[in-house]
């Protein structure tokens, strides 16, 4: 009798569609977060091949200028109206909708909203690129050079935030997987680019020129695959409401973006501005691998947004709970096993690679990395609110833990002269904010109470700060053994194998349920037989 129950259960068509739906996102979010990963990983190899080539071509200050200008550029990023923000959540919940002509209007309304916005990115960056060498107490003879540099990077971002529309209508219809391969050539010809312009000797205009160019042809490469993938691809006049609708929506994504831009990118500014913009110099190189951890986790996360978003916009809100469940317990593990790896290892790296004098030290390290944990955490659920296309408690929340956080790291680098350790106690600080409100956010539009997700969370917690405390504890002894690092980056990629291993049996037994475990297993299975 079971049997046949089960075996008319399976023959259902809803059973099936259920069935085949979950391997079909599985399988497109596995394509997508592949072409992601294979992205990163040139940009993780571009970037350490070129970044030495950067600290000895621009200098120590120049180079700390270099990352500040970057920084203080994106904060005019919300500027920009980031309409292909709202155009691609917009389109994630419409997946199904086979209304082209009204999709071609979002398109147009993302445009538009673009080009009302184009004169503040201008004025803004005019004042930014006159006051920069100001604030960056830059020599009398530098002037030029630095208002230069932040002229080409303001010019890049209006150039940026037109060519990431058509990547968003690629990935708003689940079919960023498309650019497989493709994008990984314009990473490494970027590199290329910026190479050529330290050789020549151009300094920080040339290496913005560099980036410019860049987003010249990826802008151009993404409009040549969506026209080829996307068949309802094009531009149609959108009406005013739909414009006044859109721009709306977009007020909202562009205090999302400025809200992520100083979380990302403030802990620079500040330490620059308050201490030194010599420090900003060994605080970026020791920050770069634990923020890898940020841009692995990325990757599997927005290569799953916009299945999810589609799941959001049917109304399951049983299953799109799950899904995001899933996420988390996936996310925590890639986190605990690459921060603990970080946290043993980041000392021989930061050696090997651009000279230990660059080295923060272990308790900095430790705090750089609870840091990046907590925010990665942060940025899942608010992509995950971004679907729900609520956002306007989100964004209050962002900008009142921005301020928190800035005002904190304030008084404990320029007062109590902390330096970086004051700086990421008052960014982690500032943020608990957003730890405690998106979860509750997330919640009531997953219908998920929040004790149960606090119960959830207590185990992998314990298990991470554990982890994390060893790590701490033993980094020094492990990067200086010579039988284990082997004084080379032969031997230091074994240590990374064997710990990677290590925290990963750790983690994944000691930390997940047996549930969970299973989950994960399924999923990794599913992705395969993709």
């Amino acid at each position: 009798m079971r049997n046949t129950a089960l075996v008319r259960l399976i023959a259902k068509p809803a059973f099936l569609a259920g069935l085949l739906s979950d391997r079909s996102l599985t399988k497109k979010a596995y394509l997508n977060a592949l072409a992601s990963a294979l992205e990163y990983g040139a940009r993780v190899l571009v970037g350490f091949l070129v970044t030495p080539l950067l600290v000895a071509g621009l200098g120590e200050y120049y180079f700390g200028t270099w990352q500040i200008l970057n920084r203080l550029v994106g904060y005019l990023s919300p500027a920009s109206g980031r309409s292909s923000m709202a155009l691609k959540w917009t389109l994630a919940q419409q997946q199904d909708s086979t209304d082209y002509d009204h999709k071609r209007r979002y398109v147009g309304s993302t445009i538009a909203v673009w080009l009302i916005f184009m004169p503040f990115v201008a004025v803004l960056g005019g004042v930014l690129a006159w006051f920069a060498p100001y604030w960056l107490r830059a020599p009398a003879q530098s002037f030029l050079y630095v208002r230069a540099a932040t002229g080409i990077l303001v010019a890049n971002l209006a150039m940026m935030s037109l060519s990431e529309m058509p990547q968003s209508v690629l990935e708003g219809e689940n079919l960023g997987y498309k650019r497989i391969g493709l994008t990984v050539a314009l990473v490494f010809v970027g590199g290329g680019l910026t190479w050529l312009s330290l050789y020549v000797g151009l300094g920080i205009a040339g290496v913005a020129m560099a980036a410019l160019a860049t987003s010249l042809l990826t802008g151009l490469l993404f409009l040549r695959i969506v026209r080829v993938y996307v068949p309802w691809f094009g531009v149609a006049r959108p009406s005013f409401q739909a414009t006044r609708q859109f721009l709306g929506l977009s007020w909202w994504f562009v205090g999302w973006n400025l809200v992520m831009n100083l979380m990302v990118s403030m802990d620079v500014v500040v330490l620059g501005l308050l201490k030194s913009v010599e420090s900003v110099t060994g605080y970026s190189l020791s920050k770069y691998a634990p923020e890898m951890l940020i841009s692995v986790v990325a990757i599997m996360v927005f290569g799953s947004a916009p299945g999810l978003g589609g799941i959001i916009g049917s109304g399951n809100l049983a299953k799109a709970a799950r899904i995001r469940g899933e996420l988390m317990a996936l996310t925590w593990l890639i986190v605990t096993v690459l921060g603990t790896t970080v946290l043993l290892c980041n000392r021989a790296f930061v050696a090997l690679w651009v000279g230990a004098q660059y080295y923060v030290g272990t308790e900095a390290t430790l705090l750089i990395v609870l840091m990046v944990t907590q925010f990665v955490f942060i940025r899942n659920d608010a992509n995950v609110i971004d679907l729900t296309l609520r956002l306007s408690r989100k964004v209050l929340l962002g900008l009142l833990s921005v301020a928190l956080s800035l005002l904190a790291a304030a008084i404990l680098v320029e007062y109590l002269r902390l330096g970086i350790v004051g700086l990421c106690l008052g960014i982690v600080a500032g943020r608990l904010l957003l730890s405690l409100g998106y979860p509750l956010l997330v919640g009531r539009s997953l219908d998920v109470r929040f004790s149960t997700q606090l119960r959830g969370a207590l185990r992998p917690a314990f298990v991470t700060l554990a982890l994390y405390s060893v790590a701490a504890r033993t980094d020094r002894l492990w990067s200086g053994h010579p039988g284990i690092i082997g004084g080379g980056w032969i031997g230091f990629a074994l240590s990374v194998a064997l710990t990677g291993g290590l925290a990963l049996l750790l983690a994944f037994y000691g930390g997940l349920s047996r549930e969970q475990r299973g989950n994960i297993v399924k999923r990794v299975r599913m992705a395969v037989a993709g």
